[in-house]
């Protein structure tokens, strides 16, 4: 934690993020579960910071492996000024009802430094799944 004496770090983005099943668009005896992800980035640091790219590891029930990799988020690659947040609402589909997402956001920073903004895991579960 930053006292007022220490400055923050140049480089940091905080990330939280919250899943939820989407039934209308799943068929559960078909194996199709349709998830929805809700991902917050803050950036913390003291530079301003632009995101350039995404990786995300997801990992079905049966441990099947999808490795996504892409440019931006939703379109966007946004530019976070200190203090600065940005949200957004994605989706992905798996063949069981409980699932794990992790990954990273790349980064670059006002300063041309790269650097990586990991995405804490979390859990995608149809409701009543897990006990």
């Amino acid at each position: 934690m930053n006292t007022p004496d220490t400055p923050a770090p140049p480089y940091r983005i905080e990330i939280s993020a919250r899943a939820e099943y989407i039934a209308a668009q799943s068929r559960p005896d078909e194996g199709h579960y349709v998830f929805a992800y809700h991902i917050s980035l803050r950036n913390t640091g003291s530079l301003p910071a632009q995101l350039i790219s995404r990786h995300w590891i997801i990992t079905d029930g049966n441990s099947k492996v999808q490795d996504v990799r892409g440019k931006g988020v939703v379109g966007e690659q946004p530019l976070l000024a200190p203090g600065e947040s940005f949200g957004y609402t994605s989706g992905c589909v798996l063949e069981t009802p409980v699932g794990t997402m992790h990954g990273s956001y790349q980064m670059v920073a006002a300063d041309g430094h790269r650097f990586d903004a990991a995405i804490p895991p979390f859990m995608l579960a149809m409701p009543h799944v897990l006990h």
